[in-house]
């Protein structure tokens, strides 16, 4: 089954890490909010870094997919069977958000964009980054646009 692209990683993991995952995302928030701007800006620079589920799952996939071909050329052709495994795996993530190494980074708290953007915009909203973006009027023109675009996009 094809899932929605925004959320079909968390569709596809356990209810209970997701979970944690969450908690620790809130604790993350709670304890920022608290210290200061400082921190605030200090940890969103660190959010920038984080490696996210699909930038983890590429980086596993490509590595896997060297060393099989690697090992294909110099010790034996069966080998080649490493890269068509990871290239089914990549698939199977495109289509459907899981393939079995999403439960393991999963389980190591890798979150997914979306999840990191989650701790980064309520991080920017404590720091104050959204208290003057709304129009006094209702209506959002273009520059009003591109001020908000301007704003989220920092």
């Amino acid at each position: 089954m094809i899932s929605p692209t925004r959320r079909r990683v968390e569709e596809h993991t356990d209810q209970s890490i997701n979970e944690r995952i969450r908690r620790q995302t809130e604790s993350n928030v709670l304890y920022f909010a608290g210290e200061g701007r400082h921190k605030i800006d200090r940890r969103l620079a660190d959010l920038d870094w984080e490696w996210d589920m699909e930038r983890t799952l590429e980086a596993n996939a490509a590595s896997i997919t060297l060393l099989g071909l690697g090992l294909g050329a110099l010790v034996d052709r069966r080998f080649f069977v490493l890269p068509a495994v990871v290239a089914a795996f990549l698939l199977q993530h495109a289509i459907q958000g899981w393939c079995p190494p999403v439960p393991i980074f999963r389980r190591l708290a890798f979150r997914t964009a979306s999840e990191i953007d989650q701790e980064r915009y309520a991080l920017k909203a404590v720091r104050g980054d959204f208290d003057n973006l709304h129009p006094k009027d209702d209506r959002v023109g273009e520059t009003e646009a591109r001020r908000i675009l301007d704003t989220v996009s920092r």
